[in-house]
């Protein structure tokens, strides 16, 4: 599985940008999908997972309320929307795909990440 994220760019704080991870891949249903980020100097932290079933949702609490991730399984995407940007929300961001069904919140659980694309929430 590939994976290519999209959507980062620069936004105020109280702003909105919607995150886009598109793979290859003809199994894609099958993957638990999951956001992280990382800020500059600090470890990478998770942000978000959904299941195979899209009904199944896990958040950080820094994010919950604000950030909602979904997938297209017809269109091999997963998105994460981001709501009420803050500052402390700035990093790059990497989605990443999991053979396990259960959602995990920890980065080695996960088997095949994208690159990270980079979001910049200014004060």
């Amino acid at each position: 599985v590939q994976l290519q994220a999209s959507g980062g760019g620069l936004v105020q704080a109280g702003g909105s940008l919607r995150l886009s991870c598109a793979a290859s891949g003809r199994t894609f249903s099958r993957y638990s999908l999951g956001w992280f980020r990382q800020a500059p100097g600090k470890e990478r932290e998770f942000v978000a997972a959904i299941g195979w079933s899209a009904g199944i949702t896990h958040y950080a609490d820094s994010v919950k309320g604000r950030f909602t991730i979904s997938r297209d399984n017809a269109k091999n995407t997963v998105y994460l929307q981001m709501n009420s940007l803050k500052p402390e929300d700035t990093g790059v961001y990497y989605c990443a795909a999991g053979r396990s069904r259960i959602i995990a919140t920890i980065g080695s659980e996960y088997d095949y990440w994208g690159q990270g694309t980079q979001v910049t929430v200014s004060s």
